[in-house]
């Protein structure tokens, strides 16, 4: 409470760093699960970066969709590029 009061700035700059991982993660579970199924320390690890990866690309996805944004993945060449 000190530190809110004496430097507001930077305790709601670390504040909201904060906040914004508990959202993350709130979305992680909400969309798969708040549960780890694998039995190793190893195996939870990556099943809980499948995890994120997943995560990620839903995000993307769903951005493209309320942007209107059209992604080209293999771009026709240009011509300069189709000359040489």
């Amino acid at each position: 409470m000190l530190r809110y009061q004496t430097d507001r700035e930077e305790f709601l700059k670390r504040y909201h760093k904060r906040s914004n991982a508990e959202a993350v993660v709130s979305m992680l579970k909400t969309n798969s699960g708040d549960n780890v199924r694998c039995r190793t320390d190893t195996s939870m690890a990556n099943e809980v970066y499948c995890k994120i990866i997943c995560h990620n690309i839903w995000c993307l996805i769903r951005s493209m969709y309320e942007l209107n944004i059209v992604a080209e993945f293999f771009p026709e060449p240009r011509e300069e590029e189709a000359a040489e």
